[in-house]
């Protein structure tokens, strides 16, 4: 198995009072091309499990191997860089910049990847997430589910090794929750996408390689 990314003994712990253990020695490996759905109710650790896997968040014990690359062995600004090259996000909220067209806000990901590439790279990417002649219009002109789909094209904008989603349709409504979901089994299949995914909804967890559901701060395949 061609492993793109490998969590080992994952723990979390917060402080609230008293000490929170989110995360328990938790493992997770990911490989070439697979869409791995984490399921779980809101507060289970979902989104503390994909700010780790993608370097937003520090775990309190644990390593986390990138292509190879155990990535908080490094400095803050070294680990900015592996995630804006390897790492793409997409977010409940798709938090586009409101004031810059489309195409703007996707070619702002390349500079900060230090990937500038030519126009027909962003007209083409956004062709592929459906969204073809709209690369000039600003967010508020576009639908909720086009803002997500700006988002997800945001993502592969730097042809990241991996796609980390945290709870991508959580603030769509259904219709447009199948639509995002039938994108990502799309890229999935056509483009070898590899996702990692958290929700809560069913419906997504039928597209996943594997699914897995997040419980005591454990991962369980199902």
């Amino acid at each position: 198995m061609n492993e793109i990314l490998s969590a080992i003994n994952i723990s979390k712990n917060y402080k609230e009072g008293k000490e929170v253990e989110v995360l328990k020695e938790l493992n997770l490996e990911v490989a070439t091309a697979e869409m791995i759905v984490i399921m779980g109710p809101s507060g289970s650790g979902k989104t503390t499990l994909i700010n780790i896997l993608g370097g937003i968040d520090k775990p309190s014990a644990g390593k986390v191997l990138l292509d190879g690359i155990d990535i908080f062995a490094h400095t803050d600004t070294e680990l900015s860089k592996i995630r804006n090259q390897k790492i793409g996000f997409v977010f409940q909220f798709h938090q586009l910049l409101p004031e810059f067209t489309v195409i703007e806000n996707l070619k702002l990901a390349s500079m900060l990847g230090n990937t500038i590439q030519k126009e027909s790279f962003y007209l083409e990417l956004l062709k592929n997430v459906g969204l073809e002649g709209k690369e000039a219009r600003i967010p508020a002109k576009l639908s909720g589910g086009e803002r997500q789909r700006v988002g997800v094209a945001r993502a592969l904008v730097n042809t990241p090794s991996i796609v980390l989603a945290d709870e991508p349709t959580g603030n769509l409504d259904t219709e447009t929750s199948e639509e995002l979901h039938k994108l990502f089994a799309k890229l999935n299949r056509e483009h070898q996408v590899t996702f990692v995914i958290s929700t809560h909804k069913e419906a997504i967890a039928k597209l996943g390689t594997r699914v897995f559901t997040l419980d005591s701060g454990k991962l369980r395949q199902i």
